[in-house]
Parts: C-alpha cells; sequence; structure tokens
C-alpha cells in the first residue's frame, strides 16, 4: 500500500509540475486521435446520413456491415493496416508504417463505423418528422443530406465525442502499427502497458490519471449536449 500511495504522489507531482515526458505524449495521443476523428467525422457523418435517408442498391448490406464493424477487434484492423503499409503491402512505398500517420489510419479504420452506425440512427430518427416536409420541398439528395445533419447537429456531436472516446482508449492497433517507439510514436495507452511492465508505476499512474480525465471530460461533455439537445 505504501508504494501505490508513493507512484500515486510522484505521478501527481508529474503532472502538477507539467513533466516533459509526459507532455509529449500526451500530447501525441491528442494529436493523433483528434486527427484520426477528423477524418472519421468527415467520413462517417455524411455516410450513415445518407445510408438513412437514401434509396440505393446495397443500402440495407451497407448497414448491417457498418453495425457489424463496431465489433471489429482493434488487434484485426492493426493486422489489416500493417500488412497494407508493410514493405511487401500495396502502400509500402509510402513508407508509414511505425508512423503516427499509421496510427491515424488505423484508428480512423476503428471509428468510422462508430460514427456512420451512430448516425444513422439519429438520421432515420429525425427523418420521421422531417421526411414528409423534404418530400413536398422537393429536396434533393444533397439538400436532404444537408438539412437532417444541420437538424441532428447537436445529437451528432455526442456521437463525435464517442468516436474520440473510443480512438483515445485505444491501445492494440496503434502499438502495431506504430511500434511505441519513444520520442516517435508512443501514446498514452502503449506508454501506460509498458511502463507497466517495466515497474514505472509513477509514469504509468500519471498517464492513468490524464487518460482518465479525459474520458470524464469526454462523458461529461457528451450528458451536457445530450440535455441541450433534449431542450
Amino acid at each position: 500500500m505504501q508504494d501505490f500511495t508513493q507512484a500515486l504522489a510522484t505521478a501527481v507531482e508529474m503532472i502538477v509540475t507539467l513533466d516533459t515526458g509526459l507532455l509529449r505524449i500526451v500530447g501525441l495521443s491528442l494529436r493523433v486521435s483528434l486527427t484520426a476523428l477528423l477524418a472519421a467525422t468527415l467520413i462517417g457523418l455524411p455516410l450513415g446520413a445518407a445510408i438513412a435517408a437514401l434509396r440505393f442498391p446495397g443500402r440495407r448490406g451497407l448497414a448491417v456491415t457498418l453495425n457489424t464493424l463496431m465489433g471489429l477487434p482493434p488487434v484485426v484492423v492493426g493486422l489489416v493496416v500493417f500488412l497494407l503499409l508493410s514493405r511487401s503491402g500495396p502502400f509500402g512505398v509510402l513508407g508509414l508504417l511505425f508512423t503516427p500517420t499509421a496510427m491515424i489510419v488505423a484508428q480512423t479504420v476503428l471509428i468510422v463505423p462508430i460514427v456512420a452506425s451512430l448516425a444513422r440512427q439519429t438520421v432515420e430518427d429525425l427523418l420521421v418528422e422531417y421526411d414528409d416536409l423534404l418530400r413536398v420541398t422537393g429536396a434533393g439528395p444533397l439538400a436532404t443530406l444537408t438539412t437532417l445533419l444541420s437538424e441532428a447537429r447537436w445529437s451528432l456531436l455526442t456521437t463525435v465525442l464517442a468516436g474520440f472516446g473510443r480512438a483515445s482508449a485505444e491501445v492494440g492497433a496503434v502499438m502495431i502499427v506504430g511500434g511505441n517507439i519513444e520520442h516517435a510514436t508512443r501514446v498514452m495507452t502503449t506508454a501506460i502497458a509498458l511502463e507497466t511492465s517495466k515497474g514505472d508505476l509513477p509514469t504509468a499512474l500519471g498517464l492513468g490519471i490524464v487518460l482518465m480525465t479525459l474520458s470524464l471530460l469526454v462523458n461529461f461533455v457528451a450528458s451536457l449536449l445530450r440535455e441541450t439537445a433534449r431542450r
């Protein structure tokens, strides 16, 4: 118990004094996760809205596929991205393996099905209210999607935050494609796993506290947005 107390005190001290190593890891984690979230949002929101509001061949199959991919194991995503970016893979010439870009790609692949599926459900619920109006006004596909996404913006923000929570907690896929290289691809989750195995509990606890704080903030903001949307 004494060792844990000492480790916790040291971890808090590292956070309060803004330890350089800690800040570097947190900064890279946020950069990777936020970039992946932006890419997934730009892909997932229009895709989910299109599946909900438009009629096209393969629509139902695509919806089922997205729902299935929401539970895709992260290590499988990491393996697939690794094979694609390895030297013998189709994108090996780009030299992206074991870089933050590879980690962003892996996280984006993981988040897109979540964002798209949740957005589809949100837009489908909204379409019950707006379907007749859109038909009467003769809105085209682009106008329909723009209107529905705009009206559902508060609910969709919670969807985006859910995607961020998924990205920031990811460890398996990013470790496979990033390699957990110090000062290069080491993020909070992979650093926690490494430092724990090394017995460096203060650093692991410090990163854990920061990660938990981010998760709490995301959930708090999501709750506020849901309340705003309800009102």
